[in-house]
């Protein structure tokens, strides 16, 4: 049985060191993304910026032209331009608080915060990749360690469970077999050991 819950145990290991060595491409793959979707959005940004500058207006002078207009189409539009401009922004803080991070702490900087239409691209389009880089084993030995680690954790009661009922049952066959012992010595008439 221990060589059964050693095999599951390195199973598991396995499983958490495929699954954690995706960490560095899947954060990699993100990435791309993002510089992907901020030059996009600069485009845009660049574009109505120049538009604004043409016509004597600063970028917020523009929005606001959007705002104070009669027409609904506009007013969306000028919504729609302003959150754009804002997702730019956000887009490029995150692109250079990536690039301030040592590599192997850039899959965790995905749990801090992340777009979620560039993420639901990436969950739809990933492709895993096992990266064969110092980043790539770092993260894959820390999930064989975790999965490793928890399954031992959860099967930990079950084993010292078992393990007591083993010692409970070598502790009554001794005793059945002194007593056995004990039962033949009086038939035979010997005397008894103390």
């Amino acid at each position: 049985m221990a060589l059964l819950r050693s095999t599951v145990a390195m199973a598991c290991g396995v499983a958490g060191a495929l699954c954690f060595s995706q960490a560095p491409e899947f954060s990699q793959q993100y990435r791309q993304r993002l510089g992907g979707a901020m030059d996009e959005l600069a485009r845009v940004v660049v574009d109505f910026d120049a538009d604004a500058a043409k016509n004597g207006l600063t970028r917020d002078e523009a929005l606001a032209t959007y705002q104070q207009s009669d027409q609904p189409f506009l007013k969306d539009r000028g919504v729609r331009m302003a959150s754009t401009i804002s997702r730019m922004e956000l887009l490029s803080a995150q692109a250079r608080w990536f690039e301030t991070l040592p590599p192997m702490t850039r899959p965790v900087a995905l749990a801090r915060g992340y777009d979620e239409a560039l993420m639901s691209g990436m969950w739809r389009d990933y492709k895993p990749g096992v990266p064969l880089t110092t980043d790539g084993a770092v993260w894959a030995g820390g999930g064989f360690l975790l999965a490793a680690g928890l399954f031992g954790l959860i099967t930990m009661p079950f084993a010292s469970w078992k393990r007591r009922r083993q010692i409970r049952k070598e502790a009554e066959a001794l005793l059945a077999a002194q007593q056995k012992k004990l039962d033949a010595a009086r038939k035979s008439g010997q005397p008894t050991p103390a």
